[in-house]
Formats: C-alpha cells, structure tokens, sequence
C-alpha cells in the first residue's frame, strides 16, 4: 500500500482549466514522446484517471506533463493527460502549460521568449511574451495541419442528416457548419450538444475513418465542433467543441482552431499570412493565423499558429492514497 504524491499548478486558458503536474511523472519508455505516450497509456493510466476524475478533477480537467527533451534542440517535451485520453496534442493545454511553467520557474528555455517542445504529436514551438513577472500571451506553433474528408453524410438520431468535415489539427476534429438540421449554436442548448456530439463522433469516425499519415497510433475522430458566426467583432467564427464523454471546451480549442483553419484553407476561404480569431462559447478568443503550406505525407497541410493566454489559479498537491476505494477517480456519465 502507498500514498503517491503529486503537486499540482492549476490555472486555466481563457476559462478552459489546466494542471501543470509538477512533481510524481513515471519514467516512460520509448525515444519519441509518441512511443512515451504508449508506454503511458499501458502502464500508468490510472495516474491520468485519478488526477482527472472525480474526486480530484471534473470533467472538463485538463493536464499535462513537463519531461526533458526527446530531441537534442527541444527545450522539454509536454505529455498531454484529461478525461479524454492522453491526446497527441492539446493547444490550450500547451498555452497553459507554458504559462505556468515559465511564472513559477519550471522551464528555462534556452532562448528567453521561445520554446521548443516536443509533444506526441510532434514539434510544437511556442513564444510568449511576458508583462512584468507575468506571461501575457503564448503562441503556439502547431504541427502540421490538413483536411482530412469532405462533405461526410451522416444521419444523426433525432437530429437528422448532416454534412460534415474531418480535419487534423493534432487531433481529428468532426466540423459541423449551419444547414438545415443544424441552425447554428443560438439554436443548440449545451444538453442539446452534450446529447448530439457523441452520436455525431461514432458515427463520422465510422463513415470516414481517419488515420495520421506519419503516426498511425493517432487515429479516429476525437473530438466535434459545432461552428457558427461570431458574436464579438474582432472574430471570424464561433465554436463549441466536444471531447471526452460529456465536456464542452470553454475555450475556442487550440487544436479545434488549427484544424477549422485548415478546412478554410482546403477550401480557399483562407490564405496563407491571414488571421482567423476563434471565439469560444463562453466568449473568449483565440488568435489564429495561417503561417504558410506544406505537405504531410501525401496530404496537402498548413502550418498554424494560435496565440491565448492562461492565468493561474492555484497550487496543491494531491494525495493517491492505494487505501482509498476512489484512488484512480470515477466519472458519473
């Protein structure tokens, strides 16, 4: 019997929670932190589910890991963990992340405003600017981003068809546009989304199945965006992402912007150098940009970037105590 010990920066990037774990990482296998995160997936995910779930997180928490580097030029790698899984890539997470470590000294790049990270799902390079002893914002280099399938039929139980894209932007993204069977987000309540997505993700992840051309350990559809117009001026579009079970992001979703820009870009509706400012459901926006093209595999991408910003909003240490009946979490669904 053991009481394993994890202490914990808690924050959240624009309204959407992180929990930097700074201290309890298990030493992983593998040289890339794609074969890490297998390793992670087959050996310590009840740490995932007991720092997540029920009792010591929620469903929408949202956490990660610092390790040291996977390649010789990164300053660290990061090691995503939520109640959806231990995703490839986490855009507001990476935000956050970042935002915690460099306010508390966790990190020290080896270029003051800019560090390299390597994640699962690849390079990500991220820049912040700081305001004193504070970050103020971190944009996020992203990998390589594309659309994966166009114009996917489905016919969604008590919501009728609907015409969908899948696109990658370090994780595979469902993209709901208004049409007939869906009247955009004023007409959608949050049951109404928590009740839809997950029917909408099983049945586009089995109408069109997607797997990453370099990594074929990241696969399946994940997560589903509802797009609708913007409510603030300064903003292109408007979304509400899925994932997990029942979690709706509170921010516009870092990865969810990566890919909905390179479903505009597939389509011509986005140039290369042009901004796409994503609103959130709750109101909070990030700042995307198409940085330019390029290709994965044989696929046609873009090379995105997106910029937010996180606040913290704690610290604790969390106690997995082998005696407690609850020690690796529990969801109610």
């Amino acid at each position: 019997m053991a009481r394993h010990s994890f202490p914990c920066f808690d924050g959240h990037t624009c309204g959407n929670p992180v929990r930097l774990i700074a201290g309890g990482a298990p030493l992983l296998r593998g040289r890339s932190m794609s074969e890490k995160r297998q390793d992670f997936l087959d050996r310590f995910d009840w740490i995932r589910t007991a720092l997540m779930f029920e009792p010591r997180g929620h469903d929408m928490m949202s956490g990660a890991f610092l390790y040291p580097p996977s390649s010789e030029d990164a300053d660290a790698s990061i090691l995503f963990v939520e109640t959806s899984g231990c995703l490839p890539m986490c855009g507001h997470g990476t935000i956050g992340t970042i935002t915690l470590a460099i306010e508390n000294g966790l990190i020290s790049p080896k270029t003051p405003g800019r560090i390299l990270l390597d994640a699962p799902a690849g390079r990500v390079i991220a820049e912040y600017e700081m305001e004193g002893e504070y970050v103020a914002q971190v944009r996020i280099f992203n990998v390589p981003s594309y659309l994966a399938h166009q114009d996917v039929r489905i016919d969604v139980p008590g919501l009728g068809e609907i015409i969908l894209d899948i696109a990658y932007g370090g994780n595979f993204y469902a993209i709901i546009e208004p049409q007939p069977h869906y009247r955009g987000l004023e007409a959608m309540s949050v049951g109404d989304l928590l009740r839809f997505s997950p029917l909408v993700r099983k049945l586009a992840d089995e109408a069109a199945p997607c797997v990453h051309p370099l990594d074929p350990t990241v696969r399946g559809v994940s997560h589903v965006q509802w797009t609708d117009k913007p409510r603030n001026s300064r903003a292109h579009g408007r979304n509400a992402v899925f994932y997990g079970e029942k979690a709706i992001d509170r921010s516009p979703c870092g990865t969810g912007t990566s890919a909905r820009m390179a479903q505009l870009a597939a389509r011509g509706d986005l140039r290369p150098g042009e901004a796409f400012i994503h609103e959130s459901i709750i109101g909070s926006l990030f700042d995307g940009r198409h940085e330019g093209e390029t290709r994965i595999g044989n696929m046609e991408a873009i090379l995105p970037s997106v910029a937010g910003w996180a606040r913290m909003t704690g610290i604790n240490t969390l106690f997995v105590d082998d005696r407690d009946p609850f020690a690796h979490g529990f969801q109610l669904l």
